[in-house]
């Protein structure tokens, strides 16, 4: 699975743990809406890292407890090496 996909994976998840949607995590992390659905949708090759601390900030999480998922295991990731 490729980085952006396993990052989009996280967010649902935790989005739905907390019962919280897509359009509260923009307005909490002020984001534009169309730039967290590009997040959520793959658009991006990898989301930057300005983006993904806001959007673990507004999650309320630490960054450890957001990547500490099977989702990021390298062994579950394609990761391309230049």
């Amino acid at each position: 699975m490729k980085l952006n996909k396993a990052i989009a994976l996280r967010i649902r998840e935790i989005l739905k743990e907390k019962k919280m949607t897509q359009y509260k995590l923009a307005i909490e992390t002020g984001l534009y809406h169309s730039t967290m659905t590009d997040i959520l949708n793959c658009k991006y090759q990898t989301p930057n890292f300005k983006n993904m601390a806001l959007i673990i900030k507004a999650l309320d999480m630490s960054m450890a407890k957001f990547f500490d998922s099977n989702l990021f295991d390298f062994e579950n990731l394609e990761i391309e090496e230049k």
